[in-house]
């Protein structure tokens, strides 16, 4: 039981962190629309982080169906 808490404590740490470096550019300016809303292909470190997101948001949700099986 305890083992599962701990790991979902690190995946959530490094889900924030993955989260958090993901940098969008937009800015507050984004929020009254001059933002620039041109698309970008995911390249290099965006492609990774990307990915790590979605690994690490996959890798937490199963953690946590796991805990409620457990209990």
């Amino acid at each position: 039981m305890k083992l599962f808490q701990y790991a979902q404590l690190v995946v959530s740490i490094l889900l924030i962190t993955v989260i958090l470096l993901q940098n969008r550019g937009a800015g507050v300016s984004g929020l009254f629309g001059g933002g620039g809303n041109v698309y970008s292909a995911k390249r290099g470190l965006d492609k990774t982080l990307f990915r790590a997101t979605i690994v690490l948001a996959v890798i937490f949700l199963a953690i946590s169906i796991a805990s409620l099986l457990a209990a």
